[in-house]
């Protein structure tokens, strides 16, 4: 009986602890703000990633890149250039946070996480809120 249990946690370590079939899909998350917030300006953004490295720009690395917030934006299409303007801002450095001034108003806010080259990895590691500007 002693070798069954061993080898059902041996089992169930292995199954546990396997490559890419266990392994959680990238994804890209706000901390801060919540969606549906209302904030004053300026406001502080807090992004989160799972499953890649932030890095940054320059060196396009697998599973590497960082942060870009779109405002009023969609997300952009993978392998996509994100454009570089005052409603697409880069955070090149690998820059986790920042401070946003907008006017009052109603905003849709898209964080997009692209690699090294700024070339987006698409909608599936891009995550969209709406937040109110008092």
């Amino acid at each position: 009986m002693r070798n069954l249990r061993g080898s059902a946690a041996a089992w169930l370590l292995a199954a546990l602890t396997a490559g890419p079939a266990c392994a959680q899909s990238p994804s890209v998350s706000f901390v801060q703000p919540k969606d549906g917030a209302t904030v004053t300006s300026p406001f502080r953004v807090k992004f989160a990633v799972v499953g890649m490295e932030v890095q940054p720009a320059g060196a396009v690395v697998p599973n590497g890149g960082h942060h870009h917030l779109l405002i009023d934006r969609d997300a952009i299409g993978k392998a996509q250039p994100i454009p570089f303007d005052d409603n697409h801002l880069h955070f090149s450095k690998g820059q986790t946070e920042t401070e946003v001034k907008l006017p009052p108003g109603q905003y849709k806010l898209t964080m997009q996480f692209a690699d090294g080259a700024h070339q987006s990895y698409g909608e599936a590691l891009s995550k969209t809120i709406r937040v109110t500007v008092k």
